[in-house]
This record gives structure tokens, sequence and C-alpha cells, in this order.
């Protein structure tokens, strides 16, 4: 029989019209395809899916990704496509096709932004990747059993569904210092549990007695749940699911400091001094790509106290050049060698200002 993948639960089974667990019939058949090793990933309809994604009115309405009338197309969404218009299409003629739809400059800065973000989702299944542009790539899969205990087809069928909720029995929950976290779909957590306490112990430990702390990038609140047993906490991260399981966490908690919780992309909108001088010390946990645009505002501010956790050491070098260069000195650094038959390490490091 010939083997298959149902796209929507990821069951493995043999070649058939639906799927046996799910009655999707979004089947995958191929005689080599639990044995095929190099993927070739393509994002649809990118710039435009970016602006969709960052506002959620676009929703349903044809975009155009482009210049004036003058112009040309530079990408549209779906639903502009099934209007006839295309890429590198005039821009004129596309708004004869399409005369409802919304044209939108393009942001690159944001399509930047969204890149990496991918390109990060890419580098947790193979350090083998070949970029062909924005949102474009080769992906060499050849380890993919040994590391993740499953065939390529079907960790690439996993990253094309990342944070798409496909069934859920009854919503996860988690103990974090005295709250009870629901866990939205698609939550961060680290990678063990003696990783994640030993962690926060450490910044908890590193923050000392400051007693107005913001957490940046906070996720679900690993740091500054625990935090807010001894000190008012101010959270932000972009993700508004996990802010809103933060604020009902903290509202649901006994014997916690205020915790005020914030959905704010802090990658196109950081911090500003103005703001960041309220705190006694700011904890940040970016993801791999660290957290440049912030660090120059944390680089820019009077705060006496910076804690960074980092799970990439280039970005973290980067960043910590930022504030050394700033005035401010590390005076404290600690592996965390949570990944196992990985190459990766956590760091948790104390800065202080000297001057």
């Amino acid at each position: 029989a010939m083997p298959a993948l149902c796209r929507d639960c990821l069951t493995r089974t043999d070649a058939a019209r639906r799927c046996p667990s799910c009655g999707s019939p979004r089947m995958l058949a191929h005689p080599e395809l639990f044995d095929l090793t190099i993927a070739h990933m393509d994002c649809d309809a990118f710039y435009a899916s970016v602006e969709k994604r960052d506002d959620p009115t676009l929703e349903g309405k044809p975009v155009i990704i482009g210049g004036g009338r003058r112009g040309v197309v530079s990408t549209a969404c779906y639903v502009a496509r099934i209007r006839g218009v295309r890429s590198a299409m005039p821009m004129f003629q596309a708004l004869k096709l399409c005369p409802e739809a919304v044209v939108l400059k393009p942001r690159m800065a944001a399509y930047v932004e969204a890149s990496r973000a991918i390109r990060a989702m890419m580098e947790e299944l193979t350090p083998a990747i070949e970029p062909l542009s924005l949102d474009e790539a080769f992906l060499d899969l050849s380890g993919t059993q040994r590391l993740h205990g499953a065939p390529p087809a079907v960790m690439l069928a996993r990253l094309t569904r990342h944070g798409e909720l496909v069934l859920m029995r009854r919503p996860p929950q988690i103990g974090i210092g005295a709250a009870r976290v629901t866990l939205p779909p698609g939550s961060f957590l680290q990678a063990t549990v003696a990783g994640e306490d030993t962690l926060a112990a450490r910044v908890q430990e590193l923050c000392g007695k400051a007693k107005r702390i913001a957490d940046l990038f906070c996720g679900v609140g690993p740091f500054a749940l625990r935090l807010a047993a001894r000190a008012r906490i101010a959270a932000f991260d972009s993700d508004a699911g996990a802010i809103a399981a933060l604020r009902k966490a903290a509202a649901g908690a006994h014997g916690l400091k205020p915790l005020a919780a914030e959905a704010r992309d802090l990658f196109r909108r950081p911090l500003v001094p103005q703001e960041l001088n309220a705190f006694d010390a700011v904890v940040f946990d970016p993801p791999r790509q660290g957290a440049e645009a912030q660090v120059r505002q944390l680089a820019a501010s009077r705060l006496p106290l910076v804690v960074a956790v980092s799970c990439n050491p280039t970005t973290f070098a980067r960043d910590a050049r930022m504030l050394i260069d700033a005035g401010y000195a590390i005076d404290q650094v600690t592996p965390v060698d949570q990944f196992r038959h990985s190459a990766h390490v956590e760091l948790v490091a104390r800065f202080k200002r000297k001057r």
C-alpha cells in the first residue's frame, strides 16, 4: 500500500480518500513520502498575509500590495487573485478588475520581521537552510527522523500548521508560582520543567529587591507570575492570546502584587526611555532573533538593572554590546543547558548601570 499523511491531524496511514482518524479529505500520498528529505517552502501571498495578520479588519477583503495607479502589483491576496489580479500587473489594470481592493504600500520592515520569525521556525527543524527570498527557502531535513523522531514529511506538515488548533478535548493548564495558567494554542514554554524552574529562580534572584519590574516578551508569564509575589509587574508581549491567559491567571491567583499585562509588538513599538525609567528593573526574554529595537531603547534609558534571558548566544552578544556601550556592565552570566542532544544553550545575565 502507498504511504499517506493527513495534512489536518497528521495521522500516518495507507493511501485513502479520507483520513481514518479525522475524516479529512486533505490526504497526501507518495511511494517515498516518508523517505524524501529535501523540502521547498514558499509562503502564500506573503506580504498580503502579513498585512492581514497585523490588521484583522482586512480579513475577507481583497488586498493588493503595491504603488499608486502608475505602479505595479507587488503581491495580492487570494481574494484579489480570484478577481484576476496577479503579481507584476499594472496597478490601473488590477483596479479595473477589482475596484474595491484595499491597496497598501509595502512595509518591508514588517515583512523582514515576519520572515525572521518563519526562519526561526525552520531552524527548529534543521540548520541546513538555503533561503531564496524573504518567504521562500529549501530545507535539508535529512536528520529529522533521528533528531525529532518523525519523518521529514511529518515535521514539515507540523511546521505549516504552526499554531493552528486542530482539536482540543479540554484546555491545558499549568501551575506557575501561585497561579494556574490556561494555555492558549501555540503557547511557548521552556524545553523542560527543570529548565524553566532554573531560569525563573535565577531571574528572581538577579532582580534582587526591585519593587517595580517590567517583563518584556513575557509570554504566558513564567517570570511575571513568579516575580509578582513580591514586586509590581508590567508585562508586555505581542501574543494577544498569551497576554489574555496571563491576565486571567493573575486575576485568579492569591497573594500577588498588582500585575498589568499589555499586548504590544516590542519589535515595532518598543518601550521608550520615558516608559522604562518608571521601573527599578527590566527582564527581557526575546525569541532567537534577539531584541535589537527594544535594547536600543533600554540603552538610552536610566534603568539601574536589566536581566536578559536568551536562547541564542549570537544575538545575545549583539544586544549585550549595545548595553555595555551605553554604560552597563555584566556582573553575572549563568548558562542553562536544557536542550538535550543539541548544541543550543540558554543563558541568564544581569546588567547594572555604571554611568
